[in-house]
């Protein structure tokens, strides 16, 4: 069974998202953006979401978590939510 490991950022704006974006290919932890930033309660916990399975997130999320590159930042991904960036911890098949 698919499931991935990923932590995420989620914040209101796209220009919010693209700023920390920024910071953290320029160094910054991921996980302290997160804890700092983030509106979703896994921000506590450096954007950590654990393992889940496709069809757990929202569509938009599932894409990029199931297809994209691992240990690399990406976004912004909009969804209902708002704007997320992805760190893709690792994925299994």
């Amino acid at each position: 069974m698919k499931t991935a490991t990923a932590s995420h950022i989620l914040v209101k704006t796209e220009k919010e998202c693209l700023e920390l974006k920024a910071k953290i290919e320029g160094g910054a932890s991921f996980a302290a953006m997160a804890k700092e930033h983030s509106e979703c309660p896994s921000g506590e916990e450096g954007g950590s979401l654990g393992s889940f399975r496709p069809g757990q997130m929202v569509p938009e999320f599932d894409k990029v978590v199931f297809s994209k590159e691992l240990k690399t930042v990406h976004g912004p991904v909009k969804t209902q939510f708002g704007y997320h960036l992805i760190w893709i911890e690792s994925r299994q098949e």
